[in-house]
């Protein structure tokens, strides 16, 4: 699965757009200290063609991730929709 970069950058735009100050504050507290635990659903913003991934072991950086529980249930379900208009993405967890 491909997206070409200008797309890429336009569905990285488009999902820093649906965030709410909230949300970015706590996606933001989430780079700062490693609060994913295993099974947690993230998209990594730097790999938008790897779709929704889980955790399965413990993650190096988080300053491109956006994780799940990081946003309400509305802001992920338009992540997931932009994510899929972009290339057919998959937006269901992937390891």
């Amino acid at each position: 699965m491909h997206i070409d970069l200008k797309n890429e950058l336009q569905t990285r735009d488009g999902i820093i757009k649906l965030l709410s100050d909230d949300e970015v504050a706590k996606v933001s507290t989430a780079e700062d200290s490693p609060r994913f635990t295993e099974g947690d659903e993230y998209i990594d913003l730097e790999h938008l063609s790897l779709g929704v991934r889980l955790v399965h072991s413990p993650i190096g950086s988080l300053e491109h991730l956006i994780p799940k529980k990081a946003v309400n249930d509305v802001t992920w379900t338009q992540i997931l929709a932009l994510l899929a208009s972009a290339k057919e993405l998959p937006i269901s967890p992937t390891p």
